[in-house]
């Protein structure tokens, strides 16, 4: 099978974390890619979800931004500490 260079950027933090997780696998970035690629074509379909997160929606950023507003102006709301039992 004739093999093809294949190209592309990316954050140097996101290849570092990429690269310890395929070396924990024992898989070069090369083979990880080569496996999406071929699910990818064998699916046709990105083999997993994507969407968007809903803590980052334009509502919400807005909430946060009023409520980060309010603290600064002095009008926050402070509340009891919720312990976590676990």
């Amino acid at each position: 099978m004739a093999q093809t260079m294949v190209s592309f950027r990316m954050d140097d933090n996101l290849k570092r974390s990429m690269e310890q997780i395929c070396d924990e696998l024992g898989l070069s970035m090369s083979a990880a890619f080569t496996i999406f690629a071929k699910k990818m074509s064998r699916e046709k379909r990105i083999p997993f979800e994507v969407s968007i997160d809903p803590f980052y929606s334009d509502s919400n950023m807005n909430h946060l931004r009023r409520g980060a507003a309010a603290l600064d102006a002095g009008q926050g709301v402070q509340h009891e500490l919720i312990e976590d039992d676990e």
